[in-house]
């Protein structure tokens, strides 16, 4: 009976010791999450319906607007892309930058980490550069091997998916700060007990960390439709887990629930693949090419 007592002892301790070294990691970063999201949410209130707008004027430079657009570090826009290019008031190019320069929660997430500042304008530079390029290329693959004839109007509500505006920017930073915090406070519960109950090197095993193979199951894990996926990603480079190709590959992937407007949006279920399509494919050969250089 002691033994039992014992071992139930030993157990609470190694519960309360993950969740409160959790929990003071977490608590740590919400001062920073607040300040970001506050002025995302000024920016996003003020001045995304200019954006929008000045998106679909840029015409073939659209690529270059929208992975600039991209890097604002919420999915709000890529919602927005997803609509615009169902009303066909961009070009599959510019939808395709949008997505890949989404980093959704990454960018909060590392700003909140002073030490991984460097890496985070290394993360921006690299999904710039990687969404301009795929994005003009799109644009010029569909010219030169593709025609179309149709002629579709624009939809006339472009943001009916997005809510932000029924709320103050100020219950929008707390609410998002609130929710980023819960699930950063989740995924360190969850990385940290299974480093205490498998080790830390059996986890790296099953991450394939030493694999180069590692970009294709990154980039698979950014589609997940959620602030999630990003979240994850970011925590598990930030824990060494992921290299930088990887975490580049699966933030490539990470459009947030942009993927799922797409779908709703869009009929044109086919075409919705292909883009998914077009998203891996540049994600995993961006994340091997990185890997390979750095």
């Amino acid at each position: 009976m002691s033994v039992w007592r014992g071992l139930g002892i030993y157990m609470l301790e190694i519960i309360l010791h993950i969740c409160e070294h959790s929990l003071l990691d977490t608590l740590k970063i919400i001062p920073f999450l607040f300040a970001v999201f506050l002025f995302i949410e000024f920016v996003e209130h003020k001045g995304s319906d200019k954006l929008g707008k000045a998106l679909t004027k840029l015409g073939p430079f659209g690529a270059v607007g929208g992975a600039l657009l991209g890097c604002v570090p919420q999915c709000g826009f890529s919602v927005m892309a997803a609509n615009l290019f169902s009303g066909r008031l961009i070009s599959m190019g510019t939808l395709v930058a949008v997505f890949i320069s989404t980093s959704d929660e990454a960018i909060p997430v590392m700003i909140s980490q002073p030490d991984m500042i460097p890496s985070l304008w290394k993360l921006l530079l690299c999904k710039v550069i990687i969404a301009v390029i795929a994005g003009i290329a799109v644009d010029v693959a569909i010219k030169i091997f593709f025609k179309s004839n149709e002629e579709e109007k624009p939809f006339e509500e472009l943001c009916s998916h997005c809510g932000c505006g029924h709320h103050s920017i100020w219950y929008s930073a707390i609410l998002h700060t609130l929710s980023t915090a819960l699930f950063i406070l989740a995924v360190n519960v969850i990385l940290s007990s299974a480093i205490e109950i498998i080790g830390e090197s059996s986890l790296q095993k099953v991450l394939m960390t030493d694999s180069f193979l590692q970009p294709l199951g990154a980039a698979l894990f950014g589609f997940i439709p959620n602030c999630a996926a990003s979240v994850i990603l970011t925590q598990l480079y930030v824990d060494g887990m992921l290299s930088f190709g990887s975490v580049v590959a699966g933030l490539c992937t990470g459009a947030g629930v942009g993927i799922i407007v797409l779908f709703k949006s869009n009929k044109k279920i086919s075409q919705n693949l292909i883009i998914l399509g077009i998203l891996y494919v540049i994600a995993v050969l961006s994340g091997l090419v990185i890997n390979f250089i750095v």
